[in-house]
């Protein structure tokens, strides 16, 4: 009997004894990350059977339990996920919004100052002074762009490094968790009991790996898991790692992209599998925004220098040069180009071929409207692609394609659909090659102003090449205009000077060979200079450009002529205080330059700071709601795994009575074991 009552109290002495440790562990824990509560689990032992029936023989502890939920686990590694790819993301494209929506450093500043001194050009074309501040004002534009598109190329440089470090993070972080696969195996084999502090420090090495990419588990029979990425990717199985690399884009070397490890090398992931965590946020950001607000920046800086450009060329320097007054050479040269800018960026695939060719494109010249010029340029980069059927050009933004037996072909094809640029056509192809094209991405980084004209500020083209004007000896009222000119204007007036002759309610005297438009109407080509045009007052009168069958030169006679008046057109010569040109090119701040005639440039990047503003509010609003998630995750999983000190200082009472209570039966089982004895005695 004594015996008996020894063994139950020393049962339940150490029933007790382990349940005091196991809340002591549980307190000592209660800041540990991870930590899941644990509790005793007891089971009383079997009872001895008596002629007077069942006598109970104590308890044992069967295991010790953690308050772990698979099911609220989960929910917070997806929820982990989630928020730390906003938090990335957020992070990078809050740099991009203040970039662009500075009110000092931003664009528009520089554009409004631009071409506000190309207004004061126009106001005073003989002035050196005026074109040397536009001069100047150019050059502060051209290097704003300079110094967003750094920022925006050192941002990819910055990814590029993060991207690095990440993956180094994620591979250091699966040889933990296949580390401690093999240790939870060993010991729960060796035992049958789970290994409750290990299974808690895997569970929180994957709880951090989700803060770095989205990552599921499975639970092998051993009790190991097996971690997946993506699609499927494993990363994790057993003991065993797969581990991720980064490795140059073969289509664009300057990007670094994730990939993963094999005997045959290193095979890249496309980025539409690699999602969650902050690596996730790194990509999305590269390629939804930061590769935007590059393009879209550069198709700004681009459409300003063609169109710039392409209206400077119809105009005429300070020394008389223009394309149909060019000055001696001892003088200078002919030189509109105010901005140079790089061609489109075209990037050769790495595994071409071998003898693939260099392939090459060009901007499209400018076509006019409305009396000026705009660009079909996009924000998208494009991929060229080669093979057995010809060539085909995909817009990565769309999808879109373009196709052609050869370059040639292609381009062709392009011209009823433009995008801005066209391709050198002479390269052929090799079957399976490839090329990513990329026309605008560096164009705000590589703008500059025409060191010629930074040299010589009288080279701005100000005035226009052609003037007109009425017969000294004219006896009508007949009054004509300026006149403007458009691409094509020096063949379009090749016979100048010319000298028309009212007579009898028709013009004539038009040089042979001219084509001749009244109102947009279908021209006249003068065969001899007796042929005549009609005279109607107000009408528009164009020289058509024999090449293209477009105007070339326009003007308008208002009024009543008499028999004999003429008037003249003739080259600009000494045109030193004319400012036609240059109140044109002034006018181009407020034109529809962009996106297909659509619009200028300061609204295309108002645009741009708009689009990127609320994608930086989108995220920041997600990524809020989804930290709320996050939080009702971790509650929910606290209020089951998490340590409440409240309730483990009452567990420390109850087990603390429970090991007096079993330290008090042991003495009395002792006492009455020593009574027997003495009574033997």
């Amino acid at each position: 009997m004594g015996s008996g009552i020894i063994g139950v109290g020393l049962s339940a002495l150490q029933a007790a004894q382990f349940g005091l440790q196991t809340t002591e562990h549980n307190i000592a824990n209660v800041n540990t990350p991870g930590f899941s509560r644990q509790r005793t689990i007891q089971a009383s032992n079997f009872a001895q059977q008596t002629g007077s029936g069942f006598f109970g023989q104590g308890t044992h502890v069967v295991t010790v339990e953690r308050m772990y939920s698979r099911f609220l686990n989960d929910q917070v590694n997806r929820s982990q996920s989630s928020t730390s790819q906003l938090d990335s993301y957020a992070a990078q494209i809050t740099q991009i919004n203040n970039l662009l929506a500075d009110p000092t450093t931003g664009l528009s500043p520089a554009l409004q100052g631009f071409f506000t001194s190309a207004q004061e050009v126009a106001a005073n074309p003989s002035q050196l002074a005026s074109r040397q501040i536009m001069i100047a004002n150019a050059q502060t534009l051209s290097t704003r762009y300079q110094s967003m598109g750094d920022q925006l190329a050192q941002m990819y440089d910055g990814v590029n490094g993060q991207i690095e470090a990440t993956v180094t993070s994620i591979n250091a972080n699966i040889k933990q968790i296949a580390l401690l696969n093999q240790q939870i195996s060993v010991a729960q084999a060796a035992t049958s009991q789970p290994a409750n502090d290990l299974l808690d420090t895997r569970d929180q090495l994957v709880l951090d790996l989700n803060k770095l990419i989205k990552a599921k588990t499975t639970t092998n029979s051993d009790g190991s898991y097996n971690v997946f990425i993506g699609s499927g990717q494993q990363l994790v199985a057993g003991s065993i790692t797969m581990d991720l690399a980064t490795m140059r884009s073969p289509g664009d070397p300057s990007r670094r992209v994730v990939g993963q490890e094999s005997v045959t090398g290193d095979h890249e992931i496309p980025e539409s599998l690699l999602s969650g965590g902050s690596l996730g946020g790194l990509l999305a950001f590269r390629s939804e925004s930061l590769d935007q607000a590059s393009n879209e920046l550069g198709r700004n800086a681009a459409s300003l220098a063609l169109t710039f450009n392409a209206q400077s060329a119809l105009g005429q320097d300070l020394l008389g040069q223009s394309q149909i007054s060019p000055a001696p050479p001892a003088l200078s040269s002919f030189t509109p180009d105010l901005f140079l800018v790089s061609p489109p960026k075209v990037i050769a695939n790495t595994n071409n071929p071998p003898g693939s060719p260099t392939v090459s494109a060009t901007f499209v010249n400018p076509p006019p409207f409305n009396g000026n010029f705009y660009t079909d340029l996009g924000s998208s980069d494009y991929r060229l692609s080669a093979d057995a059927s010809g060539v085909t050009l995909t817009r990565l933004s769309d999808n879109k394609q373009w196709s052609g037996a050869d370059l040639g072909v292609l381009n062709t094809n392009l011209a009823s659909d433009p995008q801005g640029f066209t391709l050198d056509p002479s390269p052929t192809l090799l079957e399976g090659s490839s090329y990513l094209i990329q026309p605008t991405r560096d164009a705000a980084r590589k703008i500059t102003v025409n060191p010629a004209v930074v040299a010589d500020a009288s080279l701005i083209t100000a005035a226009g090449p052609i003037r007109t004007s009425t017969g000294a000896t004219n006896t009508g009222l007949a009054k004509v205009s300026a006149g403007s000119v458009a691409a094509g204007y020096a063949t379009a007036v090749a016979g100048m000077p010319m000298s028309l002759v009212y007579q009898g309610g028709k013009l004539q005297n038009f040089p042979v060979g001219a084509q001749v438009s009244i109102n947009g109407a279908a021209p006249v080509v003068i065969a001899a200079s007796t042929d005549v045009v009609p005279y109607t007052s107000g009408a528009t009168i164009a020289f058509l450009d024999p090449l293209t069958s477009t105007p070339g030169f326009s003007f308008t006679l208002t009024g009543v002529p008499n028999n004999g008046d003429t008037f003249s057109i003739a080259r600009n010569s000494g045109a030193l205080a004319d400012g036609r040109n240059a109140l044109v090119l002034a006018q181009l701040q407020t034109q529809q330059t962009m996106s297909g005639k659509s619009s200028s440039f300061q609204e295309a990047y108002a645009q741009l700071v708009s689009q990127t503003g609320s994608k930086t509010n989108q995220i920041q609003v997600s990524g809020a709601a989804q930290q709320a998630l996050l939080t009702q995750a971790q509650n929910n999983r606290e209020s089951l795994s998490g340590v409440n000190l409240e309730e483990e200082a009452a567990n420390l009472i109850l087990y603390q009575q429970a090991y007096q209570a079993a330290a008090k039966a042991l003495q009395i089982g002792s006492s009455l074991f020593e009574t027997i004895l003495q009574m033997a005695a």
